[in-house]
């Protein structure tokens, strides 16, 4: 009987953003780094980013569509114009809790060839994958400007192993 895989330990950087044309510059260089498959949970508080952020995912995967918040209509789904995957874009904010309310939206059936964003994911699409990257945006506070943000990107499952996401800060 072989012993159970060890769970890899999460991969995390830092990074500070001081303007909304950074924040999705940031999402351009992201996106050289996803693929089919990634899972992306973005947490922050209202006008954190999180929506410009994955604009840039959108610019940096070349899908069509412009990318704004899908609160209300839940999920949008952005379709590659190259050989790329597709983006599809979740606002769960208004959703309730647990993959149950969730299940409608068919994440599981979209998740092998697309990359899925989901903002507000926070207890609610976990149970899709081990292999996910969770995004922090948060406020800086003290004596700074309103744009000034901080982000903690943190990989976690197999899938993030050796990726090297401090290379987002280069």
């Amino acid at each position: 009987m072989e012993a159970p895989a060890a769970p890899h330990n999460p991969v995390e950087t830092e990074l500070t953003v001081t303007s909304p044309e950074q924040m999705r510059e940031l999402g351009l260089k992201l996106a050289k780094l996803l693929r089919a498959g990634d899972l992306v949970m973005l947490s922050g508080e209202l006008g954190a980013g999180k929506t410009t952020l994955t604009r840039g995912l959108g610019e940096g995967l070349g899908v069509r569509g412009a990318v704004t918040s899908p609160t209300f209509v839940i999920a949008r789904v952005h379709p590659s114009l190259g050989d790329g995957p597709p983006l599809v874009h979740v606002d769960a904010y208004r959703l309730g809790g647990g993959l149950d309310e969730m299940e409608d939206l068919d994440l599981d059936v979209s998740l092998p060839d697309s990359v899925i964003v989901v903002e507000w994911g926070e207890g609610k699409v976990e149970e899709l994958t081990e292999d996910r990257l969770q995004v922090w945006i948060h406020r800086a506070v003290g004596d700074t400007t309103d744009e000034v943000r901080q982000v903690t990107l943190t990989g976690l499952g197999e899938r993030w192993a050796g990726v090297d996401l401090g290379a987002l800060s280069a």
